[in-house]
């Protein structure tokens, strides 16, 4: 690889536990920790966003307070509402789909909004639009239905950040524009392989993107080595790998 690139395809892999990224914006700064699988949680200025909190509030202990949530699917790695009813307080707020909100407990619908695919939203200044993620190979289609779910894309300072939740390389990812950064999920049978994964990415070229959620069944863990080889050396994207499976 040459030395330029080390600068451009910058590629560590430490432990989720110690990781924040930080990411330049037209307006300060954004915060990235990776929690574990598909959970993460971004902050910018003086707001805490939590995307798919699961595993229990002790995970979120070191973490800001939760501002705004967002779930993406109905399934246990993404909604838990005990680990929502714990990390929210009185100042949360949640976004979900409607397939979320209608498993939530009265006390969690009190406080969230549903947005359904193709739409969007503001919270406190920032703008949230919902992305449909969903399976297209004939044998995984039971696992993820369009408009069930939703990735979503985030704008903090001028900078849109993609969460694509479980989904394929689906036409609305590959038409995404603008993204600066994107965390993109990989695993079998569930949602795609690695080679769909860098396939789709190499189509809506985010700035950075980190794969997640990328343990799949019996805990097989995809290969991110061949993610970053797919993606190449000669591209202008940056690859983030970082540990998200700590236990």
């Amino acid at each position: 690889m040459h030395k330029w690139m080390l600068s451009l395809l910058w590629v560590l892999l430490i432990p989720a536990a110690l990781a924040e990224d930080r990411i330049a914006t037209d307006d300060s700064e954004v915060s990235v920790y990776p929690i574990r699988h598909g959970t993460l949680v971004l902050g910018w200025k003086k707001t805490t966003i939590y995307i798919d909190p699961v595993g229990g509030a002790d995970l979120f202990k070191e973490m800001a307070p939760a501002d705004l949530v967002l779930v993406t699917d109905i399934h246990g790695d993404h909604f838990d509402a005990p680990t929502l009813a714990a990390v929210a307080t009185g100042k949360t707020r949640i976004i979900a789909p409607q397939a979320v909100y209608e498993k939530m407990p009265a006390g969690l619908k009190e406080i969230t909004s549903t947005l359904a695919n193709g739409k969007s939203t503001r919270q406190g200044g920032i703008t949230v639009e919902a992305i449909p993620m969903y399976n297209l190979t004939k044998e995984r289609l039971r696992f993820h239905t369009k408009g069930r779910g939703n990735g979503y894309v985030v704008t903090l300072g001028g900078k849109r950040f993609y969460i694509s939740g479980d989904t394929e390389d689906v036409p609305e990812m590959r038409s995404l524009k603008d993204i600066e950064v994107a965390f993109v999920c990989m695993n079998l049978p569930y949602t795609m392989d690695v080679k769909q994964a860098a396939r789709g990415v190499l189509i809506f070229r985010p700035r950075i993107v980190y794969p997640y959620h990328y343990r799949g069944q019996g805990g097989t863990k995809s290969d991110l080595e061949m993610f970053r080889a797919l993606i190449g050396d000669d591209q202008p994207i940056e690859v983030r790998l970082r540990d998200w499976y700590t236990e």
